[in-house]
């Protein structure tokens, strides 16, 4: 088992910015610095800037909100990342993917239980997250369903939610005392 490199920083240690951004954050939020947020506290600007393209990517993309939260468990998956995933994966279940589907992503399966909307999304995550592009029939199938700003909005959320995977890995975030440890190892 890691350690937690960076774990939550002690109310008497913040600078004034990361008082500051924390600060923000609650009231943009509702909520105290968390996850990913923590190690990326030691950069108070830059949490910011993440946390407001969260905000956008996770509430006010074009793509309904069952086809944002599939493609965070294909970039948990993709990185391992147990936190997004612990995060994630409930809200992915009532936003409605099936729990089927979310168990074939967790032990690295294509689903056999994806919507047609699911299925693009799914194409389009894993040929950006492994292949570091895109293939035009790829493209062209999720421009014709969800359009340009569609595309933009997936490829935010694959970028983004691998940024905060990276973090977190980089960071080696905890997860919360009691999780489950949902993410089984992949087998090359």
């Amino acid at each position: 088992m890691f350690t937690d490199r960076m774990p939550d920083l002690q109310a008497g240690a913040l600078t004034d910015a990361q008082r500051e951004a924390a600060a923000t954050f609650q009231a943009e939020r509702g909520v105290p610095v968390f996850g990913p947020f923590t190690p990326l506290l030691r950069s108070p600007e830059m949490m910011q800037c993440a946390s407001r393209m969260g905000l956008y990517l996770r509430y006010n993309s074009i793509l309904p909100l069952r086809i944002s939260e599939f493609a965070i468990l294909i970039v948990a998956r993709e990185w391992s990342q147990q936190v997004e995933w612990h995060i994630h994966h409930p809200i992915a279940l009532k936003a409605g993917v099936a729990p089927e589907t979310a168990e074939a992503i967790a032990e690295g399966r294509r689903p056999t239980t994806m919507s047609e909307d699911e299925a693009l999304a799914y194409d389009f995550s894993l040929e950006l997250q492994r292949n570091r592009a895109v293939s035009d029939p790829t493209y062209a199938a999720l421009v014709a369903r969800f359009g340009e700003q569609g595309a933009i909005d997936l490829t935010g959320i694959n970028g983004y939610y691998a940024l905060l995977a990276m973090t977190m890995n980089v960071a080696r975030t905890a997860l919360p005392e009691g999780a489950p440890r949902p993410l089984p190892p992949l087998v090359p």
